[in-house]
């Protein structure tokens, strides 16, 4: 069949195949559809129930139909889907009173599956009929439309991309809106992870990672020219300045460098470790409060309800202990973990470092020196190498079993992105949730230089449209790691936000 070609070579597994399939069955129907002189409605609006929707039907439809797309219904139990998915259309009735409603799935549908979605649905009397189809019901569609199949395969991330721009001006921050509803909602169920980067310890004015980076340089360099008189505190900085101007390393390469001059014997040495946990809380920006609003609201995510503790685990890429202190303010009882063979107690909330953990008072902790700190390039390539290593596994599990808040993330780490590309190869649709900053016309299009402003964007308009795909992309990109973008302007956005979703509610 024609629909077994296409759907073998979308099925990767994971929310692209789904975004793959709902865009293909999408694109084929509006042909189809509209071949009859019909209209055919895709879409626009995520969080309202059907994929598409058809007001005059089609074929052997009569009257409205709303269209829902599924790639596998196999992976649901029947109950779970009958909830889900069609007793919770009676809501959607109300508002169109549609008289069809056609289940479409890529795979093919079980017999008892479909006897025991129909015994179940005879037992009540719904306002509106349910049909399903299966590859072979597509595939009839898809040979009446040959001409326009492979075009429509050939181009499915284009015509997402498309139909997503083509949208009406959205206001974007009242689907922000819904989508935090969204979020509240995962929340409130409990099986819900945090992962934390270095945006959350900026907000209590920690350094961010060039700046360490340079400190340690001059630490390197002060040691290296203590006794050289000709050389000054002042010329050490001019010269670390002046090196990465004009060579610009990586920063993994970098950090690879320092750990190879601060370190006076192999490994993971006691000296660089040293410097690199003096150098980071040394250049905390005291203006701001250790106790950052971000801090606090996290912390406040993970207090314990009377229905018992929301959020399951907390996994954090930061080596400071800020989140710690926080948690102990609030009487949280938590649990640090940063080798493989830490446990926790049941009633203890464990927070996984990653990447390493330098707490300031190094004395409080047992078995730092069994951690790997992920601070250099041999770190990093440990780590992403070992498919089996443990902080590979604590956030491979955390993506499988939990809805994943990440707050302080830029999105962009390529071992985080393989992770979630991995995880998401077992669900439909996103099922994770990234705070990301939305580029305003105005940063765009101006910069501050030596205090003045300057426009170096003349076509405001055409920057406006191009933010607007710049944005759209993205969320369809982050769509296919299973990850929903929750925009914001202002670091202070976030911890609004996130109070906004523990509120508690009367």
């Amino acid at each position: 069949m024609i629909i077994d070609d296409i759907i073998a070579g979308i099925d990767e597994g994971g929310p692209k195949s789904y975004y793959s399939f709902e865009t293909f069955v999408q694109h084929l129907l509006k042909h189809h559809i509209e071949s009859q002189e019909k209209k055919l409605l895709i879409a626009t609006d995520s969080m309202k129930y059907g994929d598409a929707f058809a007001p005059d039907g089609f074929d052997q439809f009569v009257g409205p139909t709303l269209i829902e797309i599924k790639f596998n219904l196999a992976r649901l139990p029947v109950r779970h889907f009958i909830e889900r998915s069609i007793y919770r259309l009676l809501n959607e009735y109300t508002e169109n009173n549609f008289e069809n409603v056609l289940i479409v799935s890529a795979k093919p549908i079980s017999e008892k599956f479909l006897f025991r979605v129909e015994d179940e649905l005879s037992r009540n009397n719904l306002p509106f009929k349910v049909t399903f189809w299966g590859p072979a019901e597509l595939n009839k569609v898809a040979s009446k439309n040959r001409k326009v199949v492979n075009k429509i395969a050939n181009n499915l991330f284009a015509l997402r991309l498309s139909s997503a721009i083509s949208k009406p001006i959205r206001d974007w921050k009242h689907e922000r809106e819904e989508i935090v509803e969204n979020l509240k909602s995962c929340y409130k169920k409990g099986q819900f992870s945090l992962f934390l980067g270095a945006g959350v310890s900026s907000s209590a004015g920690m350094p961010d990672w060039n700046t360490l980076l340079n400190s340690l340089f001059v630490t390197y360099l002060t040691q290296e020219f203590d006794d050289d008189v000709a050389m000054g505190d002042k010329d050490i900085s001019d010269l670390v300045s002046r090196l990465n101007s004009i060579d610009e390393p990586s920063a993994l390469m970098a950090a690879r460098y320092l750990r190879k001059g601060l370190s006076k014997g192999d490994g993971e040495a006691k000296e660089f470790i040293e410097a690199v946990t003096k150098n980071l809380y040394k250049l905390r920006n005291n203006k701001f409060p250790i106790d950052s609003e971000l801090i606090k609201s996290i912390a406040s995510m993970c207090l314990p309800r009377r229905t018992g503790a929301k959020v399951k685990s907390v996994v954090t890429y930061n080596f400071d202990d800020l989140l710690e202190r926080q948690l102990s303010n609030n009487a949280i009882l938590h649990r640090c973990i940063y080798t493989d063979n830490e446990s926790y107690d049941p009633d203890e909330l464990p927070v996984y470092h990653v990447h390493g953990f330098l707490p300031e008072d190094r004395k409080a902790y047992d078995g730092l020196d069994n951690s790997t700190l992920v601070f250099s390039e041999e770190g990093y390539h440990q780590i992403y190498s070992d498919s089996y290593h443990w902080s590979n596994l604590v956030q491979l599990n955390s993506f499988r079993e939990s809805n994943c808040l990440m707050v302080g993330l830029s999105m962009t780490d390529p071992n985080l992105r393989r992770l979630l590309d991995i995880s998401s190869k077992n669900i439909e649709r996103s099922k994770h949730f990234a705070f990301m900053k939305r580029l305003s016309s105005g940063e765009f299009c101006y910069e501050n230089k030596n205090g003045k402003k300057s426009k170096v964007i003349q076509n405001t308009d055409a920057a406006d449209k191009f933010l607007e795909r710049h944005h759209t992309l993205n969320e369809e990109l982050m769509k296919e790691l299973g990850v929903t973008i929750i925009w914001y302007e202002t670091y202070d956005d976030i911890p609004e936000i996130i109070r906004a979703v523990t509120k508690h509610e009367n």
